[in-house]
């Protein structure tokens, strides 16, 4: 068994992994550190990354920020901290220290600072998705409805295609308006080598004769997929499934559909190049719109039309709301695929840990910047959102305790509290292993 990445060079997919997660934890212990600051509470160390230090200095306020040998996570010591996960309060330091100079302790801070400074580390990181989620669609633009071509994709020199500025107004007669027509025209039609369509092309009303409207071309893979382990990238145009030729993307779906994992052989056309590759379909649980769960035998690929739609610009309040939206639904992803595991709905491979997440991060890298900006906003929310777990050693757990201290008025005990430290550490150390097991054994 390969416990390795199976996809390209371990060495990227480690750099990929640390640099994503270097960003994600930056942030996060920002957030921890300037709404401590903002609040009265002095932070002594800010550091990412664990172990030897590797370089530090000391800022004007008395803050040693520093970088340290293992870059796999970091941490904000607050004044007055037992440690670096704020577990306790450390009574030496804070008996020698004077009524104002407790205020700017964490133990000494009022509540409001205390809780505050806790929440804002998964705060930022929920900020920093709907930041990099409204900046990809305002610079990128959305797609518009109208059936103009935007741009051109790469395609066989033998298949006809569209050109850029095309208006598309019929294909196989049937009149279209709208983008949305195409696609619904395009997955009526039965797939064949070429269709009809009628167009304006600068000016000119033409009928010409060009490829499926939705051909077999692979738009994005999905990494840690059966299409990633055959070598399939993004860009490839499928021409052959076992020996036949096939027209159109559903011809693929619909083998892979019935085939109920059967191994499956495609002839690909890339870049000018054909290959033969082969690839056997993973069952996969999926959601549904109704908030549930189905299990389906996918290759990972999704596909798209033969041209790129054209793109209309985003103004920045609806690139905002397109932030928070879809930060939204990450977290709701989120949950109900962790409660369809808890109840066995669901596979508990479903669960990545380390390594599943080093070989997403590799693979969204090795596609381009621009899935692995969207990877670190998607990774960034789930970071935020496991951080909000009501379990001690997160900022969750301590969330919860100060719950219990503005309703009893007083916190718990530092025994009691290094009590739900321990097994909080054990939980979440538990969960780790139960993760990386399943990075390791699942299929």
């Amino acid at each position: 068994m390969d416990f390795l990445p199976a996809f390209g060079n371990f060495g990227f997919t480690l750099l990929a992994f640390v640099a994503a997660l270097s960003i994600i934890v930056a942030i996060h212990e920002y957030g921890h550190y300037i709404v401590g600051r903002w609040s009265g509470i002095h932070a002594e160390v800010f550091s990412i990354g664990f172990g030897p230090v590797l370089f530090s200095r000391v800022d004007r306020h008395g803050t040693r920020w520093q970088l340290a040998a293992l870059p796999f996570g970091g941490y904000v010591k607050f004044l007055g901290d037992a440690n670096a996960a704020s577990a306790g309060a450390d009574g030496a330091v804070l008996d020698a220290l004077d009524a104002k100079e407790r205020r700017r302790s964490m133990p000494g801070a009022p509540l409001w600072a205390r809780a505050a400074t806790v929440a804002a580390g998964p705060i930022f990181n929920f900020i920093l998705s709907i930041l990099i989620f409204a900046a990809v669609v305002g610079f990128s633009g959305r797609v518009a409805d109208v059936p103009r071509v935007g741009d051109t994709v790469p395609l066989p020199a033998s298949i006809a295609s569209l050109e850029a500025g095309d208006q598309i107004t019929a294909i196989e007669g049937e009149p279209v308006e709208t983008l949305g027509d195409v696609y619904d025209l395009a997955r009526a039609l039965e797939p064949a080598e070429t269709v009809t369509y009628d167009i304006v092309r600068d000016d000119t009303a033409m009928q010409i004769e060009a490829a499926f409207p939705l051909m077999p071309i692979v738009r994005s893979v999905t990494p840690q997929s059966a299409a990633i382990a055959a070598g399939i990238e993004e860009g490839d145009v499928i021409t052959t499934l076992d020996g036949d030729p096939i027209y159109g993307f559903s011809q693929l779906r619909d083998a892979v559909n019935t085939g109920e994992g059967a191994e499956i052989a495609l002839t690909v056309w890339r870049a000018g190049d054909t290959l033969d590759l082969t690839l056997r379909p993973r069952s996969t649980d999926l959601p549904t719109g109704d908030g549930g769960f189905e299990t389906r035998y996918l290759i990972g690929i999704t596909g798209g039309l033969i041209f790129e739609p054209e793109r209309e610009r985003v103004g920045p309040w609806d690139a905002l709301t397109f932030g928070v939206s879809q930060t939204g639904f990450v977290i709701e992803s989120s949950l109900s695929g962790l409660w369809h595991i808890i109840t066995g709905a669901i596979s508990t491979c479903n669960l990545q840990g380390p390594i599943g997440i080093a070989e997403t991060s590799g693979a969204t890298a090795s596609q381009g910047i621009d899935n692995f900006i969207w990877f670190i906003a998607v990774l960034s929310t789930a970071v935020g959102l496991l951080n909000l777990f009501p379990i001690p050693v997160l900022d969750g757990g301590h969330l919860m305790f100060h719950a219990y201290e503005g309703v009893a008025g007083k916190p718990p005990s530092d025994k009691v509290l290094r009590g739900f430290m321990t097994v909080g550490l054990v939980l979440l150390l538990s969960l780790m292993l139960f993760a990386l097991s399943n990075d390791l054994f699942c299929p």
